[in-house]
């Protein structure tokens, strides 16, 4: 009968300590909250690393290309010399 009694009593503080709906309702407006917080930042920092990669690749290329035009400007030149050369020779 001991055991019964110290259970029914643990069972009766239980139900003073039941969480209510105002309690429940302030919780979930909390983390509400927090995630309506969190969420721009973390959208926006991912945002901010896509558009740097893409910038990244960009600038990439644009190296490659004036390489290939400094190349090309070269080739051109050496073309023209060769011509003017031949010309002049025939």
């Amino acid at each position: 009968m001991g055991a019964k009694k110290e259970l029914l009593e643990g069972f009766e503080e239980l139900e003073s300590k039941k969480v209510d709906f105002t309690y429940l309702f302030y919780v979930l407006g909390a983390i509400f909250f927090a995630f309506m917080v969190a969420f721009p930042k973390i959208y926006l920092s991912h945002q901010i690393y896509y558009k740097s990669r893409k910038i990244a690749k960009l600038e990439a290329e644009y190296e490659i290309l004036k390489e290939e035009n400094r190349e090309i400007k070269a080739s051109v030149e050496k073309i023209k010399f060769k011509n003017k050369i031949k010309d002049t020779l025939f």
